[in-house]
């Protein structure tokens, strides 16, 4: 069975840093198009970054120039730098896997952004 495991979400104030990072197992994790997801409170799950198997890369007009997605294929894993965080990027993020009909979810993670 697949496994995405999300770690590094925490607290951190205002102006802060945190990397999130996503460990893959039992995929063939290089075709893959890689994202992140977050949901906040009362809100709908929203695309904040993606990372396809080429590298290409797309994000959030929200978190543009903050935020960056990256992937080590050898590793199997995906990372989302995030800087400058803001309480708006408060939520619950997401790892996930997709490729045509396949999809896969990570358990989730929890940022909070607070002074």
């Amino acid at each position: 069975q697949v496994q995405l495991v999300e770690s590094g979400g925490g607290l951190v104030q205002p102006g802060g840093s945190l990397r999130l990072s996503c460990a893959a197992s039992r995929i063939t994790f290089s075709i893959y198009v890689m994202s992140w997801y977050r949901q906040a409170p009362g809100k709908r799950r929203e695309l904040v970054a993606a990372i396809t198997s080429d590298g290409s890369t797309n994000y959030a007009d929200s978190v543009k120039g903050r935020f960056t997605i990256s992937r080590d294929n050898a590793k199997k894993m995906v990372v989302l730098q995030m800087n400058n965080l803001k309480p708006e990027d408060t939520a619950v993020y997401y790892c996930n896997a997709r490729l045509n009909l396949f999809e896969y979810w990570g358990q989730g993670t929890q940022v909070t952004v607070s002074s």
